[in-house]
């Protein structure tokens, strides 16, 4: 397709879902959760045609030498398919936010003002391999009363296409535009180009993926995006903690899935405990497979870890590898978080009410914790019930954001025929 087609092509998908979104906005919470249950049932009964469509990306991405861990992100397995129909029936089990009223006050003129939570309008998301945010995202938008232009990576585009078209016919069966849920089919990158300039069409980017993709988007896009370019989380162990709480808390962070964004990356450890602490933790960590990295005085407590660089304090391993270092004090801690930390979880793990409150009080990220794992950053352990990602900016959302974060509040006012003077 030559560039003007292209172009030419986006920009219509995305004035399709401009027009689609004044719809949903006063779609009902019935209709919207009709059309969830409805895509479940559709997911199961198009299983096999996800499935072979699914096969294609896989067969492609072993002939491009996708890695194992690539295609295994890639794959539409039972397993993933039935999980993808578990979500679309735990969003249908949310409350709607949309045309939730609050803060109504009666002004000295009269007037009641108050606030009334409405749609964002067209969502725009730029994403890379797991073709499950597909049904993620476009779930999440249309109970939130969103159209939504959707761009997989090229590695996906058969899932992705396949997805979009079972949402599609489902949504024309409840009597719902089938524009409200879209899949740009162009895997050129130009495509993105085009879509980031859609600023009276599109009202939020969201990019998921790697910090390149992320980074580009945040660059090129006239406009606003939501983002969080890595997950540099650090666990800071206090002189008060419990130190067994603390290798579990260290442990978990670390090891259950060392390739996700609230990972532990940075360890840090008080002056005053780290001779009592970090052997135990160092032997847990090294018998899983953890390769550490410490600074000048971890290594002379525990002599068996590598020497840490520079590039290694802020580093997003993903991976079974940890930045370990001695700290002074809190302050010490903190000052380190401010510096290398990238706003997306930071625990402290305490005894002293009084260093966790100025813990939470000091450090900036999208969740700080207290005695709690890095891990539990995410949408549905916060009781979200489902998230479209995690957001390190603060303008409009901070942390995952679930339904009520792909929403906004509007004043409304109400009189008995007021006027100013």
């Amino acid at each position: 397709m030559d560039q003007a087609a292209l172009e030419k092509s986006v920009v219509e998908m995305a004035q399709k879902a401009r027009r689609a979104s004044r719809g949903l906005a006063t779609l009902s919470t019935g209709v919207k959760n009709d059309v969830l249950l409805a895509m479940a049932r559709a997911l199961k009964a198009e299983r096999e045609l996800i499935t072979a469509q699914n096969e294609k990306d896989l067969a492609a991405g072993r002939e491009k030498g996708l890695s194992a861990a690539m295609l295994d992100r890639l794959a539409l397995t039972d397993k993933v398919i039935d999980s993808m129909v578990r979500g679309l029936k735990e969003v249908a089990a949310l409350p709607d936010p949309v045309g939730e009223i609050s803060e109504m006050k009666k002004r000295p003129s009269g007037i009641q003002v108050g606030r009334m939570r409405v749609p964002l309008g067209v969502v725009g998301m730029i994403y890379e391999s797991r073709p499950n945010v597909t049904v993620d995202a476009a779930a999440l938008c249309l109970k939130a009363g969103n159209a939504v232009l959707l761009r997989g990576g090229s590695e996906a585009i058969h899932s992705n296409l396949a997805l979009a078209e079972i949402f599609q016919k489902t949504l024309a069966a409840h009597g719902v535009d089938g524009d409200s849920v879209q899949v740009i089919p162009m895997t050129d990158r130009a495509a993105v180009q085009v879509m980031l300039a859609q600023e009276e069409c599109i009202d939020l980017i969201i990019p998921r993926g790697g910090e390149g993709l992320i980074r580009f988007v945040a660059g090129t896009s006239r406009i606003p995006v939501l983002k969080h370019y890595k997950g540099v989380c650090h666990a800071y162990i206090d002189a008060d903690a419990d130190l067994e709480m603390a290798i579990n808390i260290v442990m978990n962070g670390k090891t259950q899935r060392p390739g996700v964004c609230n990972a532990l990356e940075g360890l840090l450890v008080n002056r005053e405990i780290a001779a009592a602490f970090l052997p135990p933790v160092a032997e847990k960590l090294t018998a899983a497979g953890v390769r550490l990295r410490g600074c000048g005085r971890s290594r002379e407590i525990v002599p068996t870890m590598s020497a840490a660089s520079e590039d290694d304090w802020g580093c997003e391993f993903l991976d079974l590898i940890l930045a370990v270092k001695v700290v002074d004090d809190m302050e010490g801690a903190v000052r380190h978080i401010e510096r290398y930390g990238s706003r997306h979880t930071e625990t402290i793990v305490t005894d002293s009410y009084g260093n966790a409150q100025e813990f939470l009080r000091r450090v900036d990220a999208s969740a700080v914790m207290v005695n709690a794992s890095t891990r539990f950053n995410d949408g549905g352990e916060f009781g979200l019930g489902a998230e479209i990602g995690i957001s390190t900016t603060k303008l409009h959302a901070y942390g995952p954001m679930g339904l009520e974060e792909l929403t906004t509040r509007k004043f409304i006012v109400c009189g008995r025929g007021e006027v100013r003077v």
